[in-house]
């Protein structure tokens, strides 16, 4: 049986909103229970109410969420077929970039993290571009000056379609044609806008509707798609198309798996869309020509980790953020967080100033390994972590260091986590926004804007640089349980995540692993639970402003807890429950700890605040 998530109803929402046998603050209800009678009924307490707005699927076999619920089903898919994780991840992450392609285009980037099954490691693919060599930083200061403008300047060499190629290559077991097709067939016939979709295409449509090709694409009506109306991308579903025949025609000249999946590289790499891609970017005052997309793989690492409660939580290398959550889980290695209480004043106190402090490194160090030569080995070593850890007491700290003050932007992603019944695990967060580059006319994507990441300051280690990447926001996680391997004869425990939102991502995966690995929650109430979004730090978008300071607090946290933060030095702003803006923290693990000769189950949680769907079997 093939399990979907659907909402419980909302007069029994569980922990977090609503009545149940639980608080608005997640601890037991004493008079849950009381009057309880045979068959219950009209009768309240008999049963207890839902323990979250979702149910926690279970599968023996699968478990997938992603950012929409086409998206889900398409792993779905793939999986019933035989495919694994990375195989279904893949063909997920295509789609979404046709379902989702206001939140991560095939001309984007997409990090990826995999586990293969039975491994002690977990390996990260860099589906993130990289600049042009003609993009010197005084060469950008001379066109631009201090400005880094929307359109052609802050292209880089799209990553995601390498990330997607080689995660197949090295990892999946099907070929390029065959990850490709629901996603060639949704962009070809189209799809029923849903009604987020459409308001987002709406709000976006603000930032692409000086651009002729995508408006064409994305209000071909004169207009932003109403629920129900169909979008259509034949161009898109015309380029996936022409890189699944190459990888057709190698395999009929004789190559093997790989060499087919090198062929579909290549056609979009080294073919007429390179060209196609360098000729607009040029012409929009960008700095990419054919060559840099010629030279251009995604590298295939082993990903840096750090222990935390028994585990090791592995996240992709400081050409993104994720170092951040490692970072901070060594930093609140050091407290008893469950004597705190979850959510309590010193729990959010010390979750901000332990990121406060890891946004802090993200500032001083993190950049493309491959030009920093940064080991995060230093980063996460224990002396570093915790001489951080004693720069924390009971009063917030300052902005670590300080930019002008602006409002935060927060950004937007999708992601895509699946596990299967061998412990192979994959964790992405494609992305790219349409209000961020012009669609290529005849490609159907545009080509990524993720410079906007990058310093325009000489010596930063993320400065703007020929052949260097930008450090991203998009971040996954993958943790491993040490603990478990030896004490049960079978695999170890896995779990793995990945979030959409700028900025928030590392945030709100940071205080979802924390609620189930120290609070116990289930994988649904993990995701849901409330949570805090700090911004003391130069933020991640150009012109990197700081938010001062500021510390949203969802208003599901008792004000008591909030006024109490503002007492420290937090700068405590409330932020309604369930906020987009929050992140949507997708979910999937081991239940329990696997045992030899026995199926694992997996649990996975889709966090409700936007369109993420959990399927498992």
């Amino acid at each position: 049986m093939t399990i979907a998530q659907g909402f419980e109803s909302s007069d029994a929402a569980g922990p977090y909103g609503g009545a149940s046998a639980t608080g608005r603050d997640g601890t037991p209800d004493k008079d849950a229970g009381k009057g309880a009678g045979m068959g219950g009924g009209i009768v309240p307490g008999v049963f207890p109410g839902a323990e979250s707005m979702r149910p926690t699927l279970l599968g023996e076999r699968w478990a997938v969420v992603a950012g929409h619920p086409l998206v889900s089903q398409i792993a779905a898919e793939v999986l019933g077929r035989g495919g694994n994780a990375v195989d279904a991840g893949v063909a997920a992450g295509l789609a979404s970039n046709v379902v989702q392609v206001d939140m991560a285009n095939f001309g984007g980037i997409a990090p990826i993290l995999v586990r293969p099954a039975g491994s002690g490691a977990v390996r990260s693919v860099a589906g993130v571009g990289v600049w042009g060599r003609e993009a010197t930083l005084d060469a950008l200061l001379a066109r631009y000056g201090g400005a880094l403008p929307l359109g052609g300047a802050p292209s880089i060499v799209p990553g995601a379609p390498s990330g997607w190629i080689t995660a197949l290559r090295e990892f999946g077991t099907i070929g390029f044609a065959e990850a490709s097709a629901p996603a060639i067939a949704l962009a070809e016939d189209g799809f029923p806008v849903d009604t987020r979709t459409a308001a987002s295409l709406a709000v976006m449509g603000r930032g692409f509707g000086a651009w002729e090709s995508s408006r064409a694409r994305y209000w071909p009506r004169g207009r932003a798609p109403r629920a129900g109306e169909r979008l259509v991308q034949p161009e898109l579903a015309a380029l996936l198309r022409a890189l699944a025949d190459a990888e057709s025609a190698a395999l009929r000249a004789g190559a093997d798996r790989d060499g087919g999946l090198r062929a579909a590289h290549d056609a979009f790499y080294r073919g007429e869309p390179a060209r196609a891609i360098a000729a607009f970017v040029t012409g929009a005052g960008g700095f990419l020509d054919a060559d840099d997309l010629a030279g251009y793989a995604a590298e295939v690492a082993t990903a840096p980790a750090v222990r935390f409660a028994g585990r090791s939580v592995h996240v992709t290398p400081s050409w993104s953020q994720g170092l951040i959550v490692a970072q901070a889980l060594g930093i609140l290695d050091g407290y008893d967080l469950a004597a705190a209480g979850h959510n309590s004043e010193e729990h959010l106190h010390l979750v901000t100033e332990a990121l406060k402090l890891a946004f802090s490194e993200r500032e001083r160090c993190y950049g493309d390994p491959a030009h920093t030569g940064l080991d995060p080995a230093e980063l996460l070593a224990p002396a570093h972590l915790d001489a951080l850890r004693s720069r924390i007491g009971p009063r917030a700290l300052p902005n670590l260091p300080t930019l002008p003050s602006g409002t935060p932007r927060l950004g937007s992603t999708t992601a895509v986590v699946v596990m299967d019944a061998d412990g192979t695990a994959f964790a992405s967060s494609p992305s790219d926004t349409i209000d961020g580059a012009p669609i290529i006319p005849g490609l159907g994507i545009l080509c990524s804007p993720r410079g906007v990441q990058s310093r325009l300051v000489a010596g930063h280690p993320n400065a703007v640089a020929p052949g260097k990447r930008p450090c991203v926001t998009p971040a996954a996680l993958i943790a491993l349980d040490g603990d478990t391997g030896g004490d049960t004869g079978g695999d170890l425990a896995v779990t793995a995540m990945a979030c959409p939102g700028g900025d928030v991502i590392v945030q709100a995966m940071l205080q979802a692993f924390l609620n189930g690995t120290v609070f116990g929650m289930t994988a649904q109430q993990a995701v849901e639970a409330p949570r805090v979004f700090g911004s003391s730090y130069p933020g991640g978008f150009h012109p990197h402003p700081s938010g001062d300071g500021l510390l949203l607090v969802e208003d599901r946290v008792p004000s008591t807890v909030r006024d109490g933060l503002a007492a420290r030095g937090h700068r405590v702003r409330p932020w309604p429950a369930y906020e987009f803006d929050a992140g949507s923290v997708q979910s999937v693990g081991d239940l329990t700890p696997p045992r030899s000769g026995e199926r694992r189950v997996l649990a996975a949680g889709a966090d409700p605040r936007r369109s993420a769907y959990a399927i498992a079997r």
